[in-house]
C-alpha cells in the first residue's frame, strides 16, 4: 500500500502534536511543512524527518508530492489558508474551528465540492476511541433514551492581548477554542441545535473569557455547557438518560475511560486505552476516506461543521461579539 502524503501547514503547537500523531500511522507520510519563515520550517521539519520545508505556505501548496495538508494555522486564517491548499489540488484537514463563522465554513466547503477535494474538520476527540465507545453503548441502549449532555472546557490562561486566545483579530475567546468541543459533542449524538442560549463575560479585549451555554436539540435534548479561558473547570462531560448516565473520565476531550451507571445494574466500568497521543485518529480517518475515494467523512459531516458554526454564531450575536474581519 502506498502511502498517503501528509504536509503541514503552519508550526506552532498544535501542529507538533498532530504531526507526533501522525509518525505513528503506518500507511502515513510527512513529507512537507510550509511556514512563513526558512528558520522555523527547518525547525519544525527535521525533529519529523520532513524532507521538504518550505518558506511559504504557497510553496507547501504547490508541492507536487503532497496529497493532504493540515491547516494549523490561527482560527482567523483557517479559510485562507484552507482555500489556497484546495485550489492547488490539495485534500485539506482544517484545525476546528474550521473557519471563523458559517460564511467563511460555505466559501471553504463550496470550494472543495467544486474541486472535488476531500475536506474536513478536525475536531481530533471525534475520533478517540473513548467517543467511539460512547456511541457504541448508546446506540445499544446502555442508559435508555438520551436526554442530556452536561460538558465543561475551562482553563486558566495568562492574558496577552496580542494572542490567539485575546486578540479579536484572531478569532479569539472561549468559544471558538474550546467551547467548540462541548457543542461538537452535543452534536455528535443530537445532530443539528434549534436553539441556544448563551451569556458570557467580555474581557478587556472583548473577547469572551467565560461563558454558559444551554443549546436545545430535536426532541427536546439538552446541552448544559461552560467554557473558558480564564477559570479553570473539572472537564467533565455526563451524557444522561432515561436509565441511567455515562460518565466519561476527565478530561473528558482526550480522556481513557468511561463509566455506565444505571438503575437496575449500578456502575460498569470501560477502558479505552489511546495508541500515540490521540491524534492520529483523525488523520486515520482522513486517509480511510481518501482511500475510498469519498470527499467527506461521514463522522464528522461539512454539514455538521457549518451548522455548529451557525451555532456559534448566534451565540456570538447574543453577546455582541463580532470579529474586526466580519
Amino acid at each position: 500500500m502506498n502511502k498517503i502524503r501528509w504536509g503541514i501547514l503552519g508550526t506552532g503547537n498544535i501542529a507538533k502534536k498532530f504531526a507526533t500523531g501522525l509518525a505513528a500511522c503506518a500507511d502515513a507520510e510527512l513529507v512537507a511543512v510550509g511556514s512563513r519563515k526558512q528558520e522555523t520550517a527547518d525547525a519544525f521539519g527535521g525533529p519529523f524527518n520532513a524532507p521538504h520545508r518550505h518558506a511559504s505556505y504557497e510553496a507547501l501548496a504547490e508541492d507536487a508530492e503532497v496529497d493532504v495538508i493540515y491547516v494549523a494555522s490561527p482560527h482567523a486564517l483557517h479559510k485562507e489558508h484552507s482555500i489556497l491548499c484546495l485550489e492547488a489540488g490539495k485534500a485539506v484537514l482544517c484545525e476546528k474551528p474550521f473557519t471563523i463563522n458559517a460564511k467563511e465554513a460555505a466559501e471553504v466547503i463550496k470550494v472543495a465540492r467544486k474541486k472535488k477535494l476531500f475536506l474536513m474538520e478536525a475536531v481530533w476527540s471525534r475520533y478517540l476511541p473513548v467517543l467511539v465507545k460512547l456511541r457504541e453503548l448508546i446506540a445499544a441502549g446502555a442508559i435508555g433514551e438520551v436526554k442530556m449532555v452536561q460538558a465543561d472546557f475551562g482553563y486558566r490562561a495568562g492574558v496577552n492581548p496580542t494572542s490567539r486566545l485575546f486578540d479579536p483579530n484572531l478569532g479569539g475567546g472561549a468559544l471558538l477554542d474550546v467551547g467548540i468541543y462541548n457543542l461538537s459533542l452535543a452534536s455528535m449524538l443530537f445532530g443539528p441545535a434549534k436553539e441556544v442560549k448563551a451569556l458570557a463575560r467580555l474581557g478587556e479585549t472583548g473577547v469572551d473569557e467565560d461563558a454558559a451555554i444551554i443549546a436545545i436539540y430535536e426532541g427536546g435534548r439538552l446541552l448544559v455547557s461552560s467554557t473558558a479561558v480564564r477559570t479553570t473547570t473539572l472537564h467533565e462531560a455526563v451524557v444522561f438518560g432515561t436509565d441511567g448516565w455515562i460518565r466519561i473520565d476527565r478530561p473528558w476531550w482526550r480522556s481513557n475511560g468511561l463509566v455506565v451507571t444505571t438503575h437496575a445494574k449500578g456502575d460498569k466500568r470501560y477502558e479505552t486505552p489511546m495508541t500515540s497521543n490521540g491524534y492520529n485518529y483523525e488523520a486515520e480517518e482522513v486517509m480511510r476516506c481518501m482511500r475510498a475515494g469519498r470527499l467527506e467523512s461521514d463522522g464528522m459531516t461539512l454539514d455538521e461543521t457549518l451548522a455548529t458554526l451557525k451555532t456559534m454564531d448566534q451565540i456570538r450575536k447574543q453577546w455582541g461579539l463580532r470579529y474586526p474581519m466580519e
